[in-house]
């Protein structure tokens, strides 16, 4: 297995769309540092003026008057500080922007890629874990652009430009100043490393405990209706914990770091500060000269005593982006066709031919399953649970692929078929009715948000849901809550069923849609299952057999195989077949009991 290159390196690939705004940030970081550097150098130009007076460096050019002197001193110094100021505003818009530009892209690529994942990715995996990804690894990853990529330049050019100033001024000096930097550096590698999994393992506690509370916050109404607060209370508690074990493993080794450098700077300063005071007292460099090294060398403590804390900002981002961009590694399996087919072409002939399929790590599902459904007919699919019947509906959507066998669409094997014509020539009700945070208008129109207000009311009439919501106070603009909870399961269903019609497609699936309704919803829905299935290929898939007694085609399936096919009056006059067997059960002939046994 190739070994994944350093998560800075892969960063690096995603920042093309910036380099520009990378490389003029970073000079005017260097700019900011350079000006920021100089006061030592002005207090020594001070310095030397009231020591040499007319010998100083300014009455070396020929400036004679030190009063002069002082004056272009106050100068200099005064342009220094304006510099020094646009400087640091400069870089901090444009580090804080590109933060900003870096954590959007990155939020979104992540986010489209998941997107285009297939469904086994979702089903095992955890929600929180991945909005862990989108939200805290990416806001993490923000706050060290943010702040510590212009610290960690400044430190290398407080470095570089010190480091030669002290050569200049005294190469003994130089010498010893240079001391404790390999020294650092060395230290620092050894201790990215050690802090490298501390901060991999805090980070994947961190997406277990957004899981739970995600998974939690969704499922609060069965929580509360066991009264198991106290009970998962203490599992969010327990994974808590964790992530703070995992935490403070990561600042019990980060939190050293600044007090054992601190000392190894201190050595160099001791040594600095004898070795220039011995110089300047024998005369080998001028008092000017040792003043600017001694503030020189202040300048170098603190940034290098804040290398801790950089190193850990920059730890936590490097563990955060390497979740973003596994994420973004991650290979899609369900890759689009390149045939395009616009949904006024489908005709809607379906064809299941020998498809065998099955879950990862479970019993096969599907065995030589083969079907014909043809354009305008509308079949119904029927068996017990686990029989197969929802998996074909994901085979046809291509949320899997098949493991042997095809299915096609008017003779179009669908893995040729662009996955965005595929799935918008196919309308999905399904009994799990999915409805955004918005408006009943905005739900209906899920599919054609820019649809005309009179069309969304027809398609609300047929799914014969517009006289519920005329009764609202709101109407059509009434909002629906997270997931429809505002709504009853039945006004879920019907403003899914009006999402459908008004998609217009020419295949149409009815995935347990009246599962969960009462006899009046189902009454309702069967209406409009009659008006909206004319010129459409309609698959239904049912638990209730009333709802599809008058379709074209019926097919029982057990274990993967069709074992009974036809219509309702040849299917109940089958003795002892299956499909009769269940509407015994549910017209209340036989009871489930008798059944069983």
């Amino acid at each position: 297995m190739r070994k994944k290159r350093a998560p800075l390196f892969r960063l690096i690939q995603h920042t093309k769309p910036y380099r520009v705004k990378i490389w003029l940030a970073s000079t005017f970081s260097i700019l900011n540092r350079l000006f920021d550097l100089a006061p030592p150098v002005l207090i020594g130009a001070a310095v030397d003026i009231v020591v040499r007076r007319e010998n100083s460096i300014f009455g070396s050019i020929g400036i004679e008057s030190l009063r002069v002197q002082l004056y272009i001193l106050g100068i200099i110094t005064l342009m220094i500080w304006i510099s020094e100021s646009i400087f640091e505003y400069l870089y901090k818009i444009y580090w804080r922007n590109l933060a900003q530009s870096l954590q959007h892209q990155l939020r979104m690529s992540a986010y489209n890629h998941i997107q285009d994942l297939e469904l086994e990715y979702f089903e095992e995996r955890h929600t929180g874990g991945l909005m862990a990804i989108l939200n805290d690894d990416v806001n993490q990853l923000e706050r060290f652009l943010d702040i510590g990529a212009n610290d960690i330049i400044q430190v290398i050019t407080t470095v570089v430009v010190i480091s030669i100033s002290f050569f200049i001024l005294s190469p003994q000096v130089g010498a010893f100043a240079m001391v404790p930097i390999p020294i650092i550096l060395i230290f620092s590698i050894k201790f990215q490393k050690k802090l490298e999994p501390r901060y991999a393992a805090m980070r994947e506690k961190v997406g277990i405990l957004s899981g739970r509370l995600s998974n939690n916050l969704s499922g609060i109404a069965s929580i509360k209706s066991y009264t198991n607060e106290e009970y998962e209370s203490g599992r969010v508690a327990d994974s808590s914990l964790e992530y703070q074990d995992a935490n403070k493993h990561a600042i019990a080794l980060s939190s050293a770091f600044s007090p054992l450098i601190r000392i190894v700077v201190v050595v160099g300063f001791i040594l600095m500060l004898i070795i220039g005071g011995i110089q300047t007292l024998e005369g080998s460099i001028e008092v000017a000269a040792y003043s600017v090294i001694i503030f020189m060398i202040q300048r170098l403590l603190w940034p290098l005593t804040r290398l801790g804390e950089t190193l850990d900002q920059y730890q936590r981002a490097m563990a955060s982006t390497t979740r973003i961009l596994d994420l973004l590694d991650t290979p899609i399996n369900i890759v689009s066709g390149k045939k395009r087919v616009s949904t006024d072409k489908i005709k809607g002939k379906i064809v299941l031919d020998d498809i065998h399929f099955g879950y990862k790590r479970r019993p096969s599902i599907m065995n030589s399953f083969s079907a014909i459904i043809y354009a305008g007919q509308t079949i119904a699919f029927v068996g017990a649970t686990g029989a197969g019947k929802t998996t074909l509906i994901k085979l046809l959507l291509r949320f899997y692929d098949t493991q042997h066998g095809k299915v096609l669409i008017d003779g179009i094997d669908i893995k040729e078929l662009n996955l965005q014509d595929l799935r918008a020539g196919i309308g999905l009700v399904s009994q799990d009715t999915f409805l955004i945070d918005g408006t009943i208008r905005e739900n209906i129109a899920y599919g054609k948000p820019e649809t005309l207000m009179h069309h969304i009311i027809e398609a609300a009439k047929i799914a014969e849901v517009h006289e519920f919501v005329n009764s609202l106070p709101d109407g059509y603009n009434t909002l629906v809550g997270e997931r429809g909870q505002k709504l009853s399961g039945g006004q879920r269903q019907r403003v899914s069923i009006a999402r459908a019609v008004l998609k217009d497609p020419p295949i149409l699936i009815f995935d347990e849609a009246t599962s969960s309704v009462d006899n009046e919803t189902e009454a309702a829905i069967q209406r409009s299952l009659e008006r909206i299935t004319e010129g459409r290929t309609t698959i239904i898939i049912a638990h209730r057999l009333s709802t599809i007694r008058h379709v074209d085609q019926i097919y029982v399936i057990e274990n993967g195989r069709i074992i009974e096919k036809g219509v309702h009056e040849e299917l109940i006059a089958l003795a002892g077949g299956q499909y009769s067997t269940l509407w015994k059960v549910q017209t209340g002939e036989i009871s489930g009991q008798t059944v069983k046994h």
